[in-house]
């Protein structure tokens, strides 16, 4: 049986649960007995016994399903042409499960078109197996929850629990995928690490992975450049933008506008945070860089990249604009009106008010804001893919070609190099890298605005 109309026939058993449960508890109070719940309680716990436990039996056989059907196709006589196990034995397997399930209509390897009918049968085989339990399951859910349904029972109680235990395992999934990120890295740039030492890497100065000698792969492969193009681009030319413009957006949202303009300003400015970072890199490639490159040339500078950091800082800065904005405005929003209002009343200008009085109240809240903006402009990816270069060079113009670490991240990962590669194991040490500098600058970024709320709060 389709999946979709399982799901729709187990929806609609909860609901008939529901329906009858409810109906029975109002009963209870009708008849004048001892009435703990509502019915309403009564008919969730009912419809949560029908419903869950089909679904956690499916979502187990989800993960278990495909090696059994696999185990069957390979039991059949022409699994005996199969080649040994490897690459071509996997590719003609996973080329009969395409036509079995009906998803392709044509094979590179004919053995492959034998035996797809093989996996057809056995996965309706096991569909129906699973169609069968998880049936079987939701009547006995359901049947069991029925039977407990009588005055007296603690039915709010357990539905109550029942979604504390739902509410917690959905907390723990950020908490666990974050894990799962993290061992993974370790794990594989564990095994970069043990090819290329950790203070060549982090303290080289030559970045070359296409050409990398084996007897000293090391020496091609320190990343030196790669973290001062992503500081130079993200955290100084981006910044330099970012950071006067949206500190300024926020001073004159909170102090000047009236608040009609500020009504049409604010949600105009935040559009620019829900733009596709795709969108402003061709913006980067196609209309920053060319000018750029024309302004450079204009000043007498023939050799400027059209490639270069200033072109991609300065698309990254007006992306990183309502970052600092909104934490600005924040933290301008949250100081005491008493502070501005007694400067006022000391005979202070507005401006002489703002900038010795709010901005300095402020601060704290403006430096996390500016932190976190960093830690995001750090990790960006499409505008320096689209718009910075691949050269890892150390360099202070912001005319010159330079390349950041998601950058090569990309580069690494994009090719046809073997996995087991210093090469590709790289992108595993750079991404681990990154991760533990963005979780530092977000881990300071928020032990400041957390000082600067205890302050006023």
């Amino acid at each position: 049986m389709p999946a979709t109309a399982l799901l729709f026939i187990l929806v609609g058993l909860s609901l008939i649960g529901w329906l009858t449960a409810r109906a029975r508890a109002a009963r209870f109070k009708v008849a004048g007995q001892r009435f703990s719940s509502l019915p309403g309680h009564f008919g969730w716990y009912v419809a949560l016994w029908t419903i869950v436990p089909p679904l956690i039996f499916l979502a187990i056989w989800s993960t278990v399903a495909p090696a059994l059907v696999t185990d069957a196709v390979l039991s059949t006589p022409a699994a005996a042409q199969l080649p040994p196990p490897g690459f071509d034995r996997a590719a003609i397997l996973s080329e009969a499960r395409e036509l079995g399930a009906g998803r392709a209509y044509g094979a590179f390897h004919g053995l492959a078109r034998l035996l797809a009918p093989a996996y057809a049968a056995a996965q309706d085989r096991y569909d129906w197996i699973a169609t069968a339990a998880a049936l079987l399951l939701a009547f006995a859910g359901g049947a069991f929850a029925w039977t407990r349904s009588k005055p007296g029972f603690a039915a709010r109680t357990r539905v109550e629990r029942i979604v504390m235990g739902a509410l917690l395992a959905a907390s723990l999934i950020a908490i666990l995928t974050t894990i799962g990120i993290v061992l993974s890295l370790v794990w594989e740039a564990g095994r970069f690490f043990q090819v290329v030492p950790v203070h060549e890497f982090l303290f080289g100065t030559h970045w070359s992975p296409q050409v990398i000698d084996a007897r000293d792969p090391g020496a091609s492969l320190g990343a030196v450049p790669l973290f001062w193009g992503t500081f130079f681009i993200g955290a100084v030319i981006a910044m330099i933008v970012a950071i006067p413009f949206g500190l300024m957006s926020a001073i004159y949202l909170t102090q000047y506008a009236a608040p009609r303009t500020r009504r049409w300003m604010k949600p105009i400015l935040e559009v620019l945070a829900g733009v596709p970072t795709v969108v402003y890199g061709y913006f980067a490639a196609l209309t920053v860089a060319p000018a750029v490159r024309d302004l450079a040339v204009a000043m007498g500078i023939s050799w400027a990249s059209s490639e270069s950091a200033l072109a991609a800082g300065l698309v990254m800065g007006v992306m990183i604009i309502p970052f600092v904005s909104s934490m600005a405005d924040d933290s301008l929003a949250a100081v005491p009106s008493s502070m501005r209002d007694g400067s006022l009343a000391m005979g202070a200008t507005s401006s002489e008010t703002i900038r010795k009085v709010m901005l300095p109240a402020a601060l704290p809240g403006v430096v996390g804001g500016v932190l976190l903006a960093i830690s995001r402009a750090v990790g960006e990816t499409m505008i320096v893919v689209m718009a910075a270069s691949g050269v890892a060079t150390l360099t202070l113009n912001p005319f010159a070609s330079t390349t950041t670490v998601t950058r090569q991240i990309v580069d690494l990962l994009t090719g046809e190099a073997e996995f087991d590669s210093p090469k590709t194991l790289a992108a595993f040490a750079l991404g681990l890298t990154l991760f533990v500098v963005t979780l530092l600058l977000n881990i300071v970024a928020l032990t400041v605005v957390k000082k600067y709320r205890e302050a006023y709060e």
